[in-house]
């Protein structure tokens, strides 16, 4: 691996003394301390996006040894490539609350009204916030039970909260409205995949849908990681059928490292990594002989507002993200994402083809004096 010279210095953090529990009031209950996590820098990775444009340091906090370097080096082929192409090609934030009525009679009648006002509860629905703008209402009916699925535009915002304000008001105005009362209500059922892995993340969208992709000249793939298209794409069919076979959800290697450092860096929700690590990774041989990559990631949960985003070393890490001085949208972090999980995931298959995964791990992770085993 070549060594990456002139880094961006990192800014300093600013807004407050780290170690104030002021900083964290709203962030954290019963607060006593700060957990200190290292972050390095991947790069340089060149990104052709919609949002995000140029070439990144991107920051990862990670206590996992050979994960920088490994993404470091995909980012690296990716932008001797010429660089990735990245798009965010959806944006919603998703809440799913349920009603509970006596019986199938009365919920077909729930549901009708529902369908039927959509309007009447979008108007309430978005007089909650400045920024949430209700998309669209599904009904699904089981029994005496109905399902809504609220989807939601939530700007630069990751809008877990705010969805929820919204919904709890459109219930609120069901019931109040509607020609029929439920026994019971919950503005969330456990049906619109917060937090976790389902089926229905990779064809819904739960945050942003983002692809990915990059083609590798062969030449350029064997000089830099000694390995060839054909022995990636290859791989990477044994691993469907291995995917196919464990019932995983999706295809793909290694998305948690990438969404869980990132996340942490840059203050995102990281339980959302549940949702977000849903996708599909594709490698196969382009008709020039070359390798085409691309990864699929359908719950990318990003924000430049709220949660964690604000506090000190948390800003700072987005803030070297920014182009020209310019922040970075909550789009172009969706899009920095995927590009750096794509190189992550060219990195990955190319080290267990080449049969360096566990030379990579004792090389980086290798201990030293007073380091238990």
């Amino acid at each position: 691996m070549e060594r990456i010279r002139h880094l961006p210095s990192p800014p300093a953090p600013a807004g407050g003394d780290d170690d104030d529990p002021a900083t964290y009031e709203r962030n954290v209950e019963n607060f006593i301390g700060t957990v200190r996590v290292p972050v390095g820098l991947a790069g340089p990775l060149r990104i052709d996006g919609g949002a995000a444009g140029g070439t990144y340091f991107v920051p990862l906090a990670t206590t996992e040894a050979a994960l920088v370097a490994s993404y470091s080096r995909g980012a690296q082929l990716i932008t001797r490539a010429g660089g990735c192409t990245a798009r965010v090609l959806d944006a919603r934030m998703r809440r799913a609350p349920v009603l509970v009525f006596d019986d199938l009679r009365a919920t077909m009648l729930a549901a009708a009204w529902v369908r039927a006002n959509v309007e009447r509860l979008r108007t309430v629905a978005e007089a909650t916030s400045h920024h949430a703008k209700l998309l669209a209402i599904e009904t699904a009916i089981e029994g005496n039970h109905l399902y809504l699925d609220c989807a939601y535009e939530t700007g630069e915002a990751a809008g877990q909260n705010m969805v929820t304000f919204a919904t709890a008001a459109l219930c609120a105005e069901f019931v109040a409205g509607a020609p029929v009362r439920p026994r019971s209500y919950a503005v969330e059922s456990n049906a619109s995949g917060d937090k976790k892995a389902t089926a229905q993340a990779l064809t819904a969208t739960r945050g942003r849908r983002v692809c990915a992709e990059v083609t590798i000249p062969a030449a350029l793939l064997e000089a830099r990681l000694r390995v060839t298209p054909e022995m990636l794409a290859a791989y990477w069919r044994v691993g469907a059928v291995a995917a196919t076979m464990t019932g995983t959800i999706g295809m793909q290697g290694m998305y948690a490292n990438a969404l869980a450092a990132f996340y942490l860096a840059t203050g995102q929700d990281v339980a959302c990594v549940a949702e977000s690590a849903v996708g599909i990774t594709r490698l196969e041989v382009a008709h020039d002989g070359a390798l085409y990559a691309c990864v699929t990631m359908p719950n990318i949960v990003v924000a430049t507002v709220g949660g964690g985003t604000g506090l000190p070393t948390q800003r700072a890490a987005t803030r070297m993200l920014a182009r020209d001085g310019v922040p970075p949208t909550a789009d172009a972090l969706a899009e920095i994402v995927a590009a750096v999980t794509l190189a992550g995931e060219i990195s990955l298959t190319a080290s267990l083809c080449a049969h360096e995964f566990s030379a990579a791990h004792q090389r980086f992770a290798r201990r030293g004096p007073g380091i238990p085993a």
